[in-house]
């Protein structure tokens, strides 16, 4: 079976790429690196909407799209999750944090699982989860940005923002977890 690439996929393949970028960028010694940073992640939140689009649209969708297209999700929140809770260094971070990443682990887990016992469909990403999404990737943006911004706090707006994708996380995660549940039950 060959892997099809697409304009979707290669979208997807961009944002990975964008990580070790992100990376460099946040460790430069310039006083715009968090401004860099910021836009960085925007653009590959952007590629990450219009993949889907794009496939969706186009009827470009493939296995190995559908696939890649979380990994690169997860892949870019979790790193740049640790990259902040490094820089900021204190458990007001760390501890939502690893609530996001350990969630995301445990239902990636989760769902591949359902995949093999063919209940996949049980554990499909609902409105609540494009709502943490929406939330977390605000939140990290903020926090990637840190300074005030026209009087606001940028950084306390994004814990904030953080602690909420926290709570939107765990109630996912309890709504995914009991899904499967009921199904293992029935």
């Amino acid at each position: 079976m060959a892997i099809r690439f697409t304009i979707p996929t290669y979208l997807t393949l961009l944002r990975i790429a964008l990580i070790p970028l992100l990376a460099v960028v946040f460790y430069l010694p310039w006083q715009y690196s968090n401004l860099a940073c910021t836009a960085i992640f925007l653009v590959a939140g952007l590629t990450d909407w219009l993949d889907g689009y794009l496939a969706r649209k186009m009827n470009m969708q493939t296995a190995f799209g559908a696939f890649l297209d979380p990994v690169a999700d997860k892949l870019m929140v979790a790193f740049v999750l640790v990259l902040i809770v490094q820089a900021q260094g204190n458990p007001y971070l760390a501890v939502p944090a690893a609530i996001i990443i350990g969630r995301e682990i445990a239902i990636a887990s989760l769902r591949e699982w359902m995949a093999e016992i063919g209940q996949r469909a049980k554990v499909k990403v609902s409105q609540l989860g494009k709502w943490k999404t929406t939330a977390q990737m605000t939140a990290v943006s903020l926090l990637l940005y840190k300074d005030d911004l026209l009087g606001l706090p940028i950084n306390m707006m994004g814990y904030w923002l953080l602690y909420l994708s926290a709570i939107l996380t765990l109630w996912s995660m309890i709504n995914y977890l009991m899904a499967a549940f009921s199904t293992i039950s029935e």
